[in-house]
């Protein structure tokens, strides 16, 4: 092969994939074996030609493939998405994250992105955090905290730039002045849905937006399940806020768990429908999460470790464990002598005695005659501590 060969060669599959993406649909597995077995450049010409079917396809399909690929224009294609400030990453790129070939033969063709950053670079340390579209109050908050937080720890958060808990993750994280990345089931130079966008265009000026799907195209209900199969890939681990039953962010907590990704979910209250997606995740393998340290936990490095979760420290937690047991002998309805809260505390009458004047004077007791008696403050203070505990 001469050197003028090999430096056309990587153009030439280029415009071969770039021909395919507008050709066959996102997760084709029966597309991605012949990808296997032909490459790019075979399965391409057999397509443009239309001659003999490709294995695997039926009469009626294989002519809608060549119909499609007699309208397929890769330079024009190519053209259009540079006026876009759009590019096309394909397996083998410098740019192309290497966990996306775990998908098999429904790995996408290639990408189109739209930003500046680096996908491959990018990927490494990402998360995604998706949910239901018809989202409350408590959802968005929730995803929007969740993914700022994970921003302000370095990590990239990834997701679908749909209405609701999408829309909210990627408010979060941008707020934060974080990485995040939309993935979208349509042209990334056509925003869908329209209302977002601003967000996708500021997504785009911030971090990244990318898609299977090549210019001016629109999406479809098959689409964005296949869409989510990519942010599976993508990332570390699926975090799901919010999800009813037949949610399609389930779909991608699904295919996180298929590819070996960790699943993790937010619980919402019982009562809503909207989290019993997420409920019915975490009787299985998904992990409960509550905030960004708990994330990282789960999908990051050795030692990145939540911090245990306590309640308040109470002034008679700071008592010695002497002092302790006698206070917890004082009734909390009647003077008690010091013989009966000596005998309750496990201790002599002396001892209790000593201990009595320590709690009286930090204010827990106070004597009546010859007995003691629990003052209104410590009766407050041990009801506080029953009910936060």
């Amino acid at each position: 092969m001469s050197a003028g060969d090999r430096e056309r060669k990587p153009e030439r599959e280029l415009l071969d994939r770039v021909f395919l993406t507008r050709v066959v649909e996102p997760g084709d597995e029966v597309a991605g074996r012949w990808l296997r077995r032909y490459g790019p450049r075979e399965t391409a010409r057999r397509l443009r030609d239309g001659g003999e079917p490709l294995p695997g396809v039926s009469a009626t399909r294989w002519g809608g493939l060549v119909a499609r690929a007699r309208r397929a224009d890769p330079e024009r294609d190519l053209d259009q998405a540079h006026r876009a400030g759009v590019r096309f990453v394909g397996p083998g790129d410098m740019e192309w994250p290497g966990q996306l070939d775990d998908l098999g033969d429904a790995r996408p063709l290639g990408l189109w992105v739209r930003g500046r950053p680096g996908l491959r670079m990018w990927a490494l340390r990402s998360v995604a955090v998706v949910g239901a579209r018809a989202c409350t109050e408590y959802g968005t908050h929730v995803a929007g905290t969740l993914a700022a937080e994970l921003a302000e720890r370095g990590w990239v958060v990834v997701s679908g730039g749909a209405y609701g808990i999408d829309g909210a993750a990627h408010r979060g994280a941008l707020a934060a002045g974080g990485a995040t990345v939309a993935v979208l089931a349509c042209g990334v130079d056509r925003p869908y849905p329209r209302g977002h966008t601003a967000l996708i265009g500021r997504i785009a000026e911030q971090g990244l937006v990318v898609g299977e799907l090549p210019p001016g195209e629109h999406p479809t209900p098959s689409r964005f399940v296949l869409r989510n199969r990519v942010i599976a890939a993508l990332t570390r681990g699926t975090v799901v806020v919010e999800a009813a039953c037949r949610s399609g962010s389930l779909v991608t907590a699904r295919a996180a768990a298929r590819l070996g990704r960790l699943t993790m979910g937010v619980p919402g209250p019982v009562t809503s429908g909207l989290s019993a997606g997420v409920h019915d995740m975490l009787r299985g393998e998904a992990v409960l999460v509550t905030d960004a340290a708990e994330v990282v936990e789960v999908v990051g490095d050795m030692g990145e470790l939540a911090p245990p979760r306590r309640g308040p420290v109470l002034p008679r937690d700071l008592l010695e464990p002497a002092a302790r047991a006698v206070l917890a002998a004082l009734p909390g309805d009647r003077v008690a002598p010091v013989g009966e809260i000596a005998c309750d505390a496990g201790t002599t009458p002396d001892d209790a005695i000593a201990r009595l004047y320590e709690l009286r004077a930090l204010g827990y007791v106070e004597r009546h005659g010859d007995g003691w008696k629990l003052t209104r403050q410590a009766m407050i203070s041990a009801r506080t501590g029953r009910e936060g505990c």
